[in-house]
């Protein structure tokens, strides 16, 4: 039978056996608890930045293809609507097409009128078309290559004869226009004041300009048609000239 004392030590080494066993499984969960925390912040940032990567490329394709898109539409754009390299640039003026109304109300200042005419910068033609129709003698002045392209096909197409409607590859302020008693031009603002000098120096005194949209800025309105975009103005260049004695000039009505 064993003494006291080694029962109350071996009770004491049973305590602290028992201490050391629940101390081990105390701890084991707080390690595996900790490396399970460690593992999943790891694989929250790795996801984390595959997101940001992917969002990124997507970006990235995004604006590569957003900037394809722009460039060819600008391409399409300037190839269609812009004049040629030749041209200052203070007398580049993009192509806008004439509304049908625009149109009939050009053909009204017109009314009565013959002869010879020059559409400069005729675009895709509709104008020259409208005064062939008219009776005009009609020459469109345009340099944009598909443009022009566009307008011989159009004529082409239509069956009208050359005598009636032609489209040249000049530039009109480079080309002498006395020869012709009607013109229209469809410009931009910012080239109105060259035009009046031009017209006024080449144009014979019963010629009749047409403008589209903005008028001329110093030349005294013979009449005018429409109103907003659609408007159109008539300038007759004796009228433009400040002749005092008219008495001998017989202008065309």
């Amino acid at each position: 039978m064993p003494r006291f004392g080694e029962s109350v030590h071996f009770r004491n080494r049973h305590l602290a056996l028992l201490n050391e066993i629940e101390e081990e499984w105390v701890t084991l969960p707080n390690s595996m608890y900790t490396a399970a925390m460690e593992d999943s912040i790891e694989v929250i940032l790795q996801d984390r930045n595959s997101r940001l990567l992917r969002q990124y490329q997507d970006n990235h394709v995004f604006t590569l293809a957003t900037g394809a898109v722009f460039s060819i539409v600008y391409g399409l754009w300037a190839m269609f609507c812009m004049p040629g390299l030749k041209v200052p640039l203070r007398l580049k003026v993009p192509f806008l097409p004439s509304t049908s109304a625009q149109t009939q109300n050009v053909m009204k200042l017109l009314s009565g009128r013959r002869g010879q005419l020059a559409d400069l910068g005729s675009g895709d033609g509709r104008l020259v078309f409208a005064a062939c129709s008219a009776g005009f003698q009609c020459t469109g002045f345009e340099i944009n290559p598909m443009l022009l392209a566009y307008s011989r096909g159009r004529a082409w197409w239509k069956g009208i004869p050359h005598t009636k409607a032609t489209f040249v590859n000049q530039d009109f302020w480079k080309t002498d226009l006395s020869k012709y008693t009607n013109v229209i031009a469809f410009l931009g603002p910012a080239v109105m004041q060259d035009l009046e000098e031009k017209l006024l120096k080449e144009l014979p005194s019963d010629a009749r300009v047409v403008v589209c949209r903005f008028p001329l800025p110093s030349w005294s309105q013979s009449c005018t048609k429409g109103t907003g975009l659609d408007q159109a103005w008539a300038y007759d260049v004796y009228t433009a000239r400040g002749r005092t004695d008219t008495s001998s000039l017989k202008p065309q009505p």
